[in-house]
């Protein structure tokens, strides 16, 4: 590799690098203030760079706001379709979805706030963007519940609201986060917490499609 190419590679991790701790100080701001209570200014101070550097990457608030709702709802796609492990049993398939979707509520436990806000709003932004990334993997991941039902590895169960309660019973750990470690007499949830919680959830939800219980 020649020099040229090697600062070019250089400059692009650097970059990517300090766009991921923007949109990471981002996330905190809008989670804390909402929209209309973030300022460019705490969002710089927070990611320790200039307004005018974190400007020359994203060159207003609403930019900025976009694409933290963008990259939270594409790490979701990216992460829990069901059809990535439709080889598997039902039970193991729920098993990794309840994984990976209490995961990112742990790692992007502020971007979850975003978009909750967000969606609570009635998505003003993140409407179409719904439409059309989320919903198409929605309605395959749908169709494969269904063809569960028909081969008779589950019980009939509504399997739209199936996701529903799995989503808000996985992202409750990131968006009332507070709530839970009040009622739990402790700081912050850990990995520990975690854990006990995709267990419980997992066996929750395998019991109530009558797949085998695999915890």
């Amino acid at each position: 590799m020649t020099d040229k190419k090697l600062r070019k590679t250089k400059q692009s991790v650097n970059r990517a690098l300090l766009e991921s701790r923007i949109l990471r100080s981002a996330e905190i701001v809008f989670a804390s203030k909402g929209f209309s209570g973030a300022s460019m200014e705490r969002i710089a101070e927070l990611a320790k760079i200039s307004k005018q550097n974190l400007i020359y990457y994203f060159p207003n608030k609403d930019l900025l706001y976009k694409r933290v709702l963008k990259e939270i709802l594409d790490i979701w796609i990216e992460k829990l379709s069901f059809l990535e492990h439709q080889e598997d049993s039902p039970e193991v398939v729920i098993a990794n979805y309840v994984r990976e979707k209490m995961q990112i509520s742990r790692l992007y436990p502020n971007g979850s706030k975003v978009f909750a806000h967000e969606i609570i709003s009635g998505a003003p932004v993140l409407k179409e963007y719904l439409i059309s990334h989320l919903k198409p993997q929605f309605d395959r991941d749908v169709e494969l519940v269904k063809s569960w039902i028909n081969k008779g590895l589950i019980e009939e169960i509504d399997p739209q609201h199936l996701f529903f309660t799995i989503w808000a019973a996985t992202q409750t750990y990131a968006d009332f986060s507070v709530q839970m470690e009040v009622l739990l007499g402790k700081g912050p949830l850990s990995d520990e917490d975690f854990k006990r919680a995709e267990l419980a959830v997992t066996d929750l939800v395998v019991r109530a499609i009558g797949a085998k219980k695999i915890i």
